[in-house]
């Protein structure tokens, strides 16, 4: 059977559609949000009446092929990723992510998994390669099943709340003062983050703490660690959450990096180990020194330290995502080493048996973050890579002190190659998608080089005589 058949008639998936569609006529549920994940992070799909729930779930919902990079065209007037000829995707239902808008309880949503087309003559039927979230969901599968250990996740969402106009546009205004910590700060905010906690423990998240970083409006409200494609679902979830609730109160939630200078930027720093079955995390020390990882742990280090240059193209996905690189004195984590609890590394031990991957920001879309943080995990693991010690001082100290360590790629451009020269991480990325990421990105990065900025003309508009 092709890939598509073969999910539809999973054992015991027919009576999970059953019970759905009762569930839908009990609670009298009317709509349905069938949604997937596009190359960037945004969430697509598309709206129907719920009663087709069965439809949708046995058979699917056809869409055209670039709706998986946005249905967007690049600089020379081309649709990125696949052309007007393309074929219609299919979407199908995963019965696990049925789930009931806490604040509307006349509308679901549930994720789809894609497919190519049943009719293709090439792959009819198969797995989408430009499917960001299904690709996760294989990719750590594979991991899985070799090595016998799944990734665990948890990430810090930071964002920023700003003030609205009276038409509701988003104004580079934060609605609090950029006091890091400052519980007046954070109360000032509790009616969003109120709606927030409640809403997404409702639809899944368990959520654990929050604090107001030190960016004007900036919070993160943090929910606990899970399998990496769970944990992916919820911030998902999240932004979405977010972004109803600022319709609600009028606020905007922003997830650009960074829309200031000389404050902190919006990070999405991902915390990670690795799990042999449910309880034996192997990130934690196995020695005397309680901080250093056991083995595997190290090697998983190895194969992150030697793969940043092309996955900070993944953690950093954005023009506006190395703002937050080069605005020096807010702990971004520039260089590629690692250490305890050393906040200008890109990676850092922040507790025992937890890693804390920084070089990732809130535009980030975490399917292919955590897919690539899989694969250069497994290349250290079947290479038994050595990080080499830890960086226990501050960077610039050992720089200073004569420490030879390389820079991560400090603009989308340098980023961009080096995604493309390193084969481990575009295994990432495989078939399809890293052509249509590729694109997408190289477009960015060239209409950004193509633009005139205020920059240019405030520094350069008297330049002569």
């Amino acid at each position: 059977m092709s890939d598509i058949e073969e999910f539809i008639s999973a054992d015991g998936r027919e009576a999970e559609v059953m019970a759905i569609e009762k569930q839908i006529k009990d609670e009298g549920i009317q709509y349905l949000y069938c949604q997937f994940i596009s190359v960037t992070g945004r969430i697509m799909g598309k709206g129907i009446p719920a009663k087709h729930f069965g439809t949708i779930a046995r058979k699917g919902f056809q869409l055209v092929y670039g709706s998986t990079a946005n249905l967007f065209v690049d600089r020379h007037g081309d649709y990125i990723g696949y052309g007007a000829e393309s074929k219609e995707l299919v979407g199908v239902a995963e019965t696990d992510t049925f789930m009931k808008l806490p604040w509307d309880s006349k509308t679901a949503r549930v994720f789809c998994t894609l497919f190519r087309g049943r009719e293709e003559k090439v792959d009819g039927g198969a797995f989408l390669s430009s499917d960001c979230r299904g690709n996760l969901q294989r990719i750590h599968a594979e991991f899985e099943a070799k090595h016998g250990l799944h990734l665990r996740a948890g990430c810090e969402p930071e964002m920023m709340w700003l003030k609205a106009d009276a038409d509701g546009k988003p104004t580079v205004e934060g609605l609090t003062k950029p006091n890091c910590y400052h519980i007046d700060q954070f109360a000032e905010l509790q009616p969003l983050i109120h709606r927030v906690v409640e809403y997404g423990e409702a639809m899944g998240l368990d959520m654990i703490q929050g604090d107001h970083e030190d960016a004007p409006g900036q919070l993160e409200l943090n929910f606990n660690f899970d399998r990496a494609e769970l944990t992916a679902d919820r911030l998902s979830t999240y932004r979405q959450i977010c972004k109803q609730v600022g319709r609600e109160l009028g606020a905007f939630p922003c997830f650009m990096p960074k829309p200031f200078m000389g404050v902190s930027a919006n990070g999405c720093h991902h915390n990670i180990s690795l799990w042999d079955g449910d309880d034996n995390n192997k990130f934690m020390p196995e020695g005397d020194d309680p901080q250093i990882p056991g083995p595997i742990g190290m090697m998983a280090i190895g194969g992150i330290i030697e793969h940043l240059q092309a996955l900070t193209c993944l953690g950093s996905p954005t023009v506006n995502s190395y703002r937050r690189l080069w605005d020096t004195g807010f702990w971004a984590p520039v260089f590629a080493d690692w250490g305890f609890q050393n906040r200008t590394t890109a990676l850092r031990i922040s507790a025992p048996g937890r890693f804390e991957y920084r070089s990732v920001d809130s535009a980030v879309n975490p399917y292919l973050s955590m897919a690539g943080l899989i694969k250069a995990m497994d290349h250290g693991l079947d290479a038994q890579l050595d990080p080499g010690p830890p960086e226990e001082r501050n960077i610039y100290e050992a720089m200073e002190a004569g420490k030879d360590v390389k820079k991560i790629p400090m603009n989308l451009g340098e980023a961009l190659d080096a995604l493309r020269a390193d084969d481990v991480i575009k295994s990432a990325l495989p078939g399809d998608m890293f052509r249509v990421f590729e694109h997408y990105k190289r477009d960015e990065w060239e209409r950004f080089m193509a633009t005139v900025t205020d920059w240019d003309v405030d520094e350069y508009l008297d330049i002569l005589p």
